[in-house]
């Protein structure tokens, strides 16, 4: 039987626990899963894409199946240059779920061979995004059990930097 390769695109700016959930539990459904960070030049995201690279390998360097890479353009046409036949988009609440099917809708259209996977991060995690841990970071809050401890650490460096740039 062939493998079954899964794609896990996103952003990860930063990578939240809600993402390792989802990435370690496709680590246990799929042959090889490949956490695709997202290359876009029009966003001025906090961590640089060779940051978040490191920061995903260093979280996932335990798991022989879980690769990193980053990609730009379609989604669809990485999937095939990687030969994965699934891609698998996390839903934290319906809100999240009439964009993600339109994508997954998009994205069948284009590619009848790449089908996607839609899965529900643990119940902690419902509720945590990037946006919204950078937000509470550069607020002065704790993101403590919402982000790997390295990424945590991370956050609170740039933001230290960023206030000593000010003074």
């Amino acid at each position: 039987m062939p493998e079954v390769v899964a794609i896990y695109p996103g952003s990860f700016d930063p990578l939240t626990n809600g993402h390792v959930d989802i990435i370690q539990r496709g680590s246990r459904l799929f042959d090889r899963i490949i956490v695709s960070v997202l290359v876009n030049l029009e966003k001025r995201p906090l961590f640089t894409v060779h940051e978040r690279v490191d920061i995903a390998r260093g979280v996932f360097k335990a798991l022989s199946n879980v690769e990193v890479d980053t990609f730009d353009g379609l989604l669809v046409d990485y999937a095939g240059s990687r030969h994965a036949k699934v891609i698998v988009k996390g839903l934290r609440a319906v809100s999240d779920f009439e964009y993600e099917m339109q994508m997954a809708l998009m994205n069948r259209r284009l590619n009848q061979d790449v089908e996607t996977v839609f899965m529900m991060p643990a119940e902690p995690y419902t509720y945590v995004s990037s946006r919204l841990v950078k937000e509470v970071v550069a607020l002065g809050g704790s993101v403590t059990g919402l982000v790997p401890a390295t990424v945590e650490a991370l956050l609170r460096e740039k933001k230290l930097a960023r206030e000593t740039l000010r003074a």
